[in-house]
């Protein structure tokens, strides 16, 4: 019986463009402003931004 050679499954790449870089800015500044606010005593804005920032842009920097 001849074996049969198995095709190796596309590798998805990790090549960060620019958006990806910009995502990543992005988020990194919109935590650093929710941890100044936090820090400022706002409790609604703060954690806000914080999700918005863990939740949404970094993984959207990671991902995309």
């Amino acid at each position: 019986m001849a074996r049969k050679k198995k095709r190796k499954a596309e590798e998805p790449s990790l090549e960060f463009s620019k958006a990806n870089l910009w995502f990543a800015l992005g988020g990194v500044a919109i935590i650093g402003l929710g941890y100044y606010l936090l820090g400022q005593g706002s409790i609604t804005l703060a954690p806000v931004l914080l999700v918005l920032g863990y939740v949404v842009l970094l993984p959207l920097a990671i991902i995309r």
